[in-house]
């Protein structure tokens, strides 16, 4: 029987977060206040969340 074979998830794509401008980077996803540099929150549609220490910050509606 095969191996079963894992797909690239969304933890393995964080060359998706960063965008090089010249000599410098620039972080796109939000960083976890608690966690520090180094960790992104996920973006949900109502919500952001550090799936590391379970921060979550709720989306304000405009009004």
């Amino acid at each position: 029987m095969a191996k079963h074979k894992h797909k690239p998830g969304p933890s393995t794509q964080k060359y998706k977060k960063y965008k090089a401008e010249g000599t410098s980077v620039k972080r796109l996803g939000r960083i976890c206040p608690k966690c520090g540099p180094g960790v992104f929150m996920a973006e949900h549609k109502d919500r952001y969340h550090c799936g590391r220490c379970a921060y979550t910050e709720r989306i304000s509606k405009p009004s």
